[in-house]
């Protein structure tokens, strides 16, 4: 078994100081690595059934559309406001720092779809707790949300707490 946390690079102080930011691009560019990743995500789910497998911009749509791929589910990007052409459904939510918003298409989740969402990494759990609101708005079933990457000092898991929660990397600092 390929060591997944290994092939992650820790850099010190980014994006601001005080911060240990975990660059994921470093298992990206390795095959083995990659490949790890993804069949140990599908062999979690597999045998789930899966509509839709919803990402949150801008790293989760890396895993996400291979994941949507592997599962035989569409793939339905959250985004920035402003970047999606079609009717939207925004959720605002809070920052440590301020407020951000993100928005989904409105005709992209079916009453009934069974979701899973994947994010790239999981800290204090604001951007996917309001990933989970717009599913949950346009009637979508959240089946699972999975992570590459889990920072559990910042409780990230406490914003979700009725959902199944499911993480290949724990790191006990952030």
């Amino acid at each position: 078994m390929v060591d997944i946390k290994s092939s992650i690079r820790t850099i010190p102080d980014f994006p601001k100081k005080g911060i240990m930011f975990r660059d994921i691009t470093t298992l990206l560019k390795n095959r083995e690595t990659f490949s790890e990743v993804v069949r140990l995500f599908c062999d979690h789910y597999r045998g789930k059934k899966i509509d839709k497998v919803v990402s949150v911009e801008s790293r989760g749509f890396i895993f996400g559309s291979v994941l949507a791929y592997e599962l035989g589910a569409g793939f339905v990007p959250i985004r920035k406001p402003g970047k999606l052409p079609a009717d939207v459904v925004r959720e605002e939510y809070q920052l440590e720092y301020g407020t951000d918003a993100m928005e989904i298409h409105k005709d992209a989740i079916s009453p009934g779809d069974r979701v899973l969402v994947h994010d790239d990494l999981l800290a204090t759990g604001g951007t996917v707790a309001a990933a989970c609101r717009l599913i949950e708005r346009l009637h979508g079933s959240i089946e699972g949300i999975c992570f590459l990457v889990e920072l559990t000092p910042l409780n990230g898991r406490k914003r979700l707490p009725y959902h199944d929660i499911y993480s290949l990397i724990e790191y006990d600092t952030d």
